[in-house]
């Protein structure tokens, strides 16, 4: 898999894509991550790469030209599968989003800064459109990062346990059952009895019902999905 990801302010996305689990999978050869700067695109002498909204207003806007020309770049060079837009009042990026773009070949991400983008880059280029919650931030960067981070995390090889990801909180409308781990009393508190059972059945049904509960208590929308599927 390769991922391409544009922004204004590259300096925020390398840090966070050379540790953990994105490295090792970069250094695996398992994806390909690309951070292209915005303003090397830019007609502009001075490299800008906004400028103020028609009609008025506060803020400022990022300007089509930059944008245009880098992805017109790249998709001179290969084929891409999705372009995303990290947007505000983009879908709620979910669990089931990223199992849909961890099978795909080449991806890019638009990283949204100031106060939004052209529309026409919108309406002309973009394919998919998400958010990570319903919270301004001062740039599409750390949503980028964090649609890397999760479709990056599903490629096979990426985890030392290929069943890990498959037993995250979201994959199935259920959020992950308590875990512990040694020692089995800290502080006067014990691990539950079952998980030292070694009874797999009796343990397999103890996490489910621990799941479902937790699920109730604090996420009753998640809840009211996974009743309606079962």
């Amino acid at each position: 898999m390769r991922i391409d990801i544009i922004s204004g302010v590259p300096e925020l996305l390398r840090s966070p894509l050379e540790h953990s689990i994105v490295a090792r999978a970069r250094e695996k050869k398992l994806t390909e991550i690309f951070i292209h700067d915005l303003r090397e695109y830019s007609d502009d002498k001075h490299h800008k790469i906004d400028d103020y909204p028609y009609g008025g207003g506060a803020g400022m806007v990022l300007s089509p030209q930059p944008i245009f020309s880098c992805i017109e770049k790249l998709m001179s060079e290969r084929s891409y599968d999705e372009i995303i837009f990290t947007a505000a009042d983009g879908v709620p990026f979910k669990q089931q989003h990223a199992n849909e773009l961890s099978v795909k070949k080449n991806i890019i991400i638009l990283c949204g800064h100031y106060k939004g983008v052209d529309q026409r880059v919108r309406d002309m280029l973009i394919t998919r459109e998400f958010s990570v919650g319903d919270v301004v931030l001062s740039g599409g960067e750390l949503p980028a990062l964090v649609i890397t981070d999760a479709v990056v995390r599903l490629i096979p090889g990426s985890l030392g346990d290929a069943e890990s990801a498959l037993t995250d909180s979201f994959q199935d409308d259920l959020l992950e059952p308590p875990v512990y781990t040694r020692p089995s009393v800290f502080k006067g508190a014990a691990v539950p009895d079952v998980l030292l059972s070694g009874d797999h059945k009796k343990i397999e049904t103890w996490r489910s019902d621990m799941a479902i509960e937790r699920t109730r208590e604090r996420r009753p929308d998640l809840y009211k999905k996974f009743k309606k599927k079962n």
